[in-house]
């Protein structure tokens, strides 16, 4: 016997009847926190003051506390100066490769494998990596990440992607290894491509940031200003010229919670670790290649050839030819090695928003290979025009300002 429509309601009221409870509820502090946070009026402003108060967090801990009020003291009156007496015959090869420079009285100068590797690996680039995780952890933990997420699906609608497409930026800035893996959480092959392509042109890593605050503090709003226009700008473009759909999404948003210490502390772990396993022998094996290269001719030889590029339509010295070499091994390094270069102060912003937007470090690179190689060579033709087009409008900027 069929049942009609009616009777399979009755049906359905008699068994909600036993199983569904009803009551009043009371709205909790949470509860209005998450309203406000998820709608754009009240949600914009509180976000704003949740990146000002991260990068604050960011940049007085990695910068001044740590790297500037305790590693520099270290490396500089301590390990340089017992490196450079112990080790044996300052006019070897091997020193010039392991110890550096023997004049240097720091060892952002000194460029040798013990001395600034060491030290932009442990002294500079650790606390950043450290303070970004542990505060993205919590914010993640927290529940706040799903309403970030919900408050930039607008904007980020315009350049092809959606509100999830934050999860990947943010981690980003603390490596491009994970945050390309973490594109997966895209749905289009499009949306994939325009995220893994913009992260490894726009987004520095953490490492990258902590030495840009430990070597031109005074210049890394600049460039990070450029980085965000020129995220949106070429974002927009690309999106035009892509083909493929931008779905619409439906985001969870959980309740707002405390996070749990034993967890916080699992993911910090984690991904320092996995921090540490990537990226410092990148830097170390960086710095030992590029002093390989100086010995044997090729960066001069290079500088010599790429300069009319570099001067003419970069605006920046030649000699930049060895931080973009070196950006390939690691983009912090090539920032560290840029800061010894004789340069503008404009000079110096338009150099590091190039080795920014220059080739991915090489560990990014293999993980981007992973994706696919067709996916990896269109993301390099993308970057190389890139580089050109962006890297002359910069240096137009700067003539029409009269500063460059």
């Amino acid at each position: 016997m069929e049942l009609t429509s009616d009777q399979r309601w009755e049906i359905v009221e008699r068994v909600a009847s036993k199983v569904v409870s009803t009551g009043t509820s009371q709205r909790s502090l949470a509860d209005a926190l998450g309203d406000l946070t998820v709608k754009p009026l009240t949600g914009l402003p509180v976000a704003l003051a949740v990146l000002y108060a991260f990068w604050s967090i960011f940049s007085s801990f990695a910068g001044d506390l740590v790297t500037d009020g305790f590693m520099v003291k270290l490396f500089d009156n301590h390990w340089l100066p017992w490196l450079q007496s112990a080790w044996p015959d300052p006019n070897s090869v091997l020193y010039f490769l392991f110890v550096g420079d023997p004049l240097a009285d720091n060892c952002f100068e000194a460029f040798g494998v013990l001395s600034s590797g060491l030290f932009v690996s442990i002294g500079v680039v650790l606390p950043a990596v450290l303070i970004f995780y542990l505060t993205m952890t919590l914010l993640e933990d927290s529940g706040y990440l799903p309403r970030l997420a919900v408050l930039a699906d607008t904007f980020l609608h315009k350049i092809g992607l959606h509100g999830y497409a934050i999860v990947p930026t943010i981690l980003g800035l603390g490596c491009n290894v994970p945050a390309v893996t973490a594109t997966r959480v895209l749905e289009t092959k499009k949306q994939r491509f325009l995220m893994m392509t913009l992260l490894a042109i726009f987004v520095p890593c953490g490492a990258q940031l902590g030495i840009m605050l430990a070597v031109i503090p005074e210049s890394v709003g600049w460039v990070i200003l450029y980085l965000l226009a020129g995220f949106a700008v070429f974002g927009f473009l690309l999106d035009r010229l892509i083909p493929g759909e931008n779905p619409e999404i439906l985001i969870d948003v959980p309740p707002y919670r405390w996070p749990v210490r034993e967890n916080v502390a699992k993911k910090l772990w984690n991904r320092t670790k996995g921090f540490l396993k990537e990226a410092v022998p990148f830097v170390l094996f960086g710095i030992l290649i590029v002093n390989v290269l100086y010995l044997l001719g090729v960066i001069q030889a290079l500088a010599t050839a790429l300069a009319p590029i570099f001067v003419t339509w970069f605006g920046v010295p030649s000699e930049t030819v060895g931080p973009l070499i070196a950006a390939f091994l690691r983009k912090d390094l090539a920032v560290a090695q840029l800061s010894t270069i004789a340069m503008t102060p404009y000079q110096m912003i338009t150099s590091v928003v190039l080795v920014s937007i220059y080739f991915p470090c090489v560990a990014t690179f293999v993980v981007m290979l992973r994706e696919g190689w067709k996916q990896l060579l269109a993301a390099i033709a993308a970057l190389v025009v890139v580089v050109f087009v962006y890297g002359g409008v910069i240096h137009g900027i700067g003539i029409l300002l009269g500063v460059a």
